[in-house]
């Protein structure tokens, strides 16, 4: 076998659990060959550069082999080679993913209670009156 759908062999390779959402995803745009958006009914042969998005982290691979059939996990590492800026790059973003702040810190008391949410949908605390004190 010398080529194969490009849905199938995502699936196969191990980049999504099921073809559907290989397909999918294809459909979407997060998968490229060469720079390219593609459609899931394209053919890949060994020696294809693949950039496929997944978690808004971009993966470089090269095809080495050809599958249609899923396998274990050690031979679906066999059909592609990730590049070694690619590898560099999920490796940075990581990083920053893992030193920016957590946005739940931000608020100084924490997230209020049903009561306190109740009372800032509300205004209460704020006295509406045609007088002023």
């Amino acid at each position: 076998m010398d080529s194969t759908r490009i849905d199938k062999w995502l699936w196969a390779a191990r980049f999504f659990k099921t073809r559907a959402l290989a397909t999918d995803e294809v459909n979407k745009g997060h998968v490229q060959i060469a720079q390219r958006d593609i459609k899931p009914s394209k053919d890949i042969r060994a020696g294809d550069v693949l950039t496929i998005w997944q978690a808004k982290v971009p993966r470089t691979v090269v095809v080495k082999g050809i599958s249609d059939q899923r396998g274990p996990a050690p031979v679906a590492q066999q059909l592609y080679e990730e590049t070694p800026e690619s590898v560099a790059q999920r490796h940075k973003m990581a990083e920053q993913n893992r030193l920016a702040a957590e946005p739940a810190h931000a608020i100084e008391h924490g997230r209020p209670t049903k009561r306190e949410r109740r009372a800032l949908d509300k205004g209460w605390g704020t006295r509406w009156s045609a007088s002023v004190d």
